[in-house]
């Protein structure tokens, strides 16, 4: 059962841009279309990458930001639409990235990457 809470989130998902949702979030978000160009950057990815040129970056190739393992991975990825997690760590800041396909109609768009900073420390549980 949908509360009323629930309900005006749908119905802001339905009225809003999507990327007014990415804005704030607490996580970088950077989002490419299928031959792996940059269409949309929010603040925290413009930020985290302003030393690469920060929003500049948008409509330019993920291909040129990622050394050959990285951009072998990524074309990989932009031909089975698989998603990829794995964590790092610069300058003292732990971070988890998310990078998931994206689809509008069923069909492939590109990717979303997620970069959440993390604590050094974190707790792990598994549920029954």
């Amino acid at each position: 059962m949908l509360t009323d809470q629930m309900r005006d989130i749908l119905f802001l998902c339905k009225k809003k841009d999507m990327k007014e949702f990415f804005k704030e979030i607490g996580a970088a978000v950077t989002v490419s279309d299928v031959n792996g160009d940059i269409v949309y950057m929010n603040d925290k990815s413009a930020k985290t990458f302003e030393n690469y040129g920060g929003r500049e970056l948008i409509g330019k190739s993920l291909f040129g930001c990622h050394p050959a393992p990285a951009a072998s991975k990524l074309k990989k990825m932009l031909l089975t639409h698989e998603s990829n997690s794995y964590t790092i760590e610069k300058n003292g800041i732990r971070k988890i990235i998310l990078q998931r396909p994206w689809f509008e109609n069923s069909v492939f768009m590109g990717y979303v990457e997620f970069s959440f900073e993390i604590p050094a420390e974190m707790q792990h549980f598994v549920r029954k």
